[in-house]
């Protein structure tokens, strides 16, 4: 046989909500024992009577429970901790990411001004009017740079010829 679907609402009908209430509380006082001991874990329940304003359940009971409640205190303590290590190791993952970012960026633009040397070398043209003196500078020291390194390879390739 199917369950009917459950609607949540207030149970207007006094005796119907306490019947519900009990059925309800055996069911959530269940599902912690199961919990409990498939898990292997400590924990309670305390559920107040609407009721009875003096009497609340507590499961497994009031010392246990207390315990429980207690090591969850001291360990609230212990998991900040934990959340600021996590902290800490998030912003030093953010700050390894931007130095990489910072990587590439340098790396993207000396890559675009080594394809626009090949590109007004070969082409005969003039540098576009838009270049600042800072990439005008930045242009000098990487055919500078390329210079030299043809040079390297030059006495290189030389010194192997003449082996």
């Amino acid at each position: 046989m199917t369950r009917k679907k459950v609607k949540l609402a207030y149970i207007s009908d006094d005796s119907a909500r306490k019947a519900t209430f009990k059925k309800r509380k055996r069911g959530i006082l269940k599902k912690v024992t199961e919990l409990t001991v498939l898990c292997g874990i400590e924990a309670c329940a305390i559920i107040s009577n609407p009721f009875d304003s003096k009497a609340a359940e507590v499961w497994p009971d009031p010392e246990t429970a207390k315990e429980v409640i207690e090591k969850y205190h001291n360990s609230s303590a212990i998991d900040e901790s934990k959340n600021m290590n996590q902290e800490s190791f998030m912003l030093q993952r953010i700050a390894k990411a931007k130095e990489l970012l910072k990587k590439k960026r340098r790396e993207n633009r000396e890559k675009e001004m080594i394809l626009s040397m090949y590109k007004y070398m070969k082409s005969d043209q003039d540098l576009p009017e838009n270049m600042t003196i800072a990439d005008l500078k930045e242009l000098d020291d990487l055919i500078d740079r390329s210079m030299k390194d043809v040079e390297t390879k030059m006495v290189d390739q030389l010194d192997e010829d003449s082996e």
